[in-house]
């Protein structure tokens, strides 16, 4: 027997009110919703974003000053993976403004998650994974290379671009380090900011996550598309650019949530 609703209709099955059929152009719509709110009130964004390049920067140089230079790029790759728990604090500021808070930077950065601690036990998957695709990293540099000490910045781009093997590393590592960034992409796009707004768990979040992104594919493609794309444009300016891409991905992707979810 067909149940209805309050209003006398069929209830609309799970899987159709996680389909919104959103074009792939309201990516730019979330885009240029993060740019009004990175201006409304730029300061705590700003710093924020300062904040996450001067880490970035510390992290490279204990890499290289523990010579473990030879996993920089994954690292770099494994900033995708953690980057949606790093702007939670991004999302608190769209929150706020969408409900009329003040706005400042101590609460973007002690946020407190309507979820609790559920949002930091799926801050720690994300770093599980990250890790897990370090290890990957170098277990495919090994299979292709060996064990021949890694050559240095200099020499590894030599050795990628003139060598057999160098185009095998890359195009395996490509592929792998993809499958790695969309697995990472579907589980955390959606699932950090219901945890910060709403009152779910960790795993329940993880799933709606992939279930929104995959029901709504084309736009949630181009809207990977353009994070990838900022995040190198950022790699392209010695990371840099993360004081203002950053803060911008971070507000784009507040937007992505509320239109979705």
């Amino acid at each position: 027997m067909e149940t209805t609703d309050k209003t006398g209709r069929p209830p609309v099955p799970l899987a159709e009110q996680r389909r919104r059929n959103l074009p792939a152009s309201a990516a730019l719509g979330w885009l240029a919703a993060g740019w009004r709110d990175l201006w409304r009130n730029p300061l705590p964004s700003l710093a924020y974003g300062l904040l996450v390049f001067a880490v970035s920067l510390v992290v490279i140089w204990g890499l290289f000053r523990l010579e473990f230079d030879y996993i920089l790029f994954p690292a770099l790759a494994g900033f995708m993976v953690v980057g949606p728990l790093m702007a939670i604090g991004l999302y608190q500021k769209s929150r706020d403004l969408e409900e009329g808070r003040p706005v400042g930077l101590a609460r973007m950065i002690f946020v407190s998650a309507e979820s609790g601690g559920q949002v930091w036990y799926t801050g720690a998957i994300l770093c599980l994974l990250m890790l897990v695709w370090m290890r990957a990293a170098v277990i495919i540099y090994a299979l292709f290379v060996g064990l021949r000490p890694f050559p240095g910045l200099d020499g590894v781009v030599a050795m990628l671009v003139s060598t057999p093997e160098g185009w095998g590393l890359m195009l395996v590592g490509t592929a792998v380090g993809g499958l790695f960034a969309a697995f990472s992409f579907a589980i955390s796009t959606f699932a950090i900011p219901m945890l910060l707004a709403e009152r779910t768990d960790a795993f329940t979040a993880m799933g709606t996550s992939i279930s929104l992104t995959f029901r709504n594919l084309p736009v949630m493609l181009a809207w990977g598309a353009i994070v990838l794309a900022l995040f190198l444009l950022s790699l392209a300016t010695g990371l840099l650019g993360l004081i203002v891409i950053f803060p911008l991905l971070g507000h784009g992707t507040w937007h992505s949530y509320r239109a979705i979810r």
